[in-house]
């Protein structure tokens, strides 16, 4: 019996190295940009506090209450 091998499992490593790296660069890239443009927005709008209007007190009851008599 004759085995036949093909040259792609003697690839195999490489292969995969070179898959990894292409990963590992997108990876990097994407991270790297993230961290790049969160340290370069706009500080102000960063900063902003957004005020909303004060609600006026109310003295309805809300809900069930129960009121015990002695």
């Amino acid at each position: 019996m004759k085995t036949r091998s093909s040259s792609l499992g003697a690839l195999h490593p490489i292969l995969f190295f070179a898959a990894m790296y292409v990963v590992v660069l997108f990876l990097s890239i994407f991270i790297c940009s993230s961290l790049f443009y969160s340290f370069n927005s706009d500080t102000v709008s960063a900063g902003k506090r957004i005020e909303l209007p004060a609600e006026k007190p109310s003295f309805a009851v809300k809900g069930t209450t129960a009121a015990i008599v002695h």
